[in-house]
């Protein structure tokens, strides 16, 4: 199973990044357990400048922009490949 972590304070961004992640672990059935950090401090342990951040299995895949779902596809379908090695 995935862990996917959208960081941010649940601005719009974050909910759009949210629901775009969602979609895509439905498109490819995948079970995915959805995280969301809004603690600033939890956030920062990312390095990341500016939110929304996508983070899947612990590797920061996105921050600051709102990926399409066919990049958030990719870097699940990455992740899934990855996890089962």
């Amino acid at each position: 199973m995935l862990t996917i972590k959208i960081l941010g304070p649940g601005c719009a961004n974050c909910k759009k990044l949210d629901a775009l992640a969602h979609q895509a672990a439905e498109s490819m059935n995948l079970q995915a357990e959805f995280i969301k950090v809004t603690n600033h401090a939890e956030i920062m342990q990312y390095n990341i400048m500016s939110t929304p951040g996508l983070v899947v299995n612990e590797k920061l895949v996105s921050a600051g922009r709102i990926p399409c779902v066919a990049e958030i596809t990719t870097w699940l379908a990455d992740a899934e490949t990855g996890e089962q090695k």
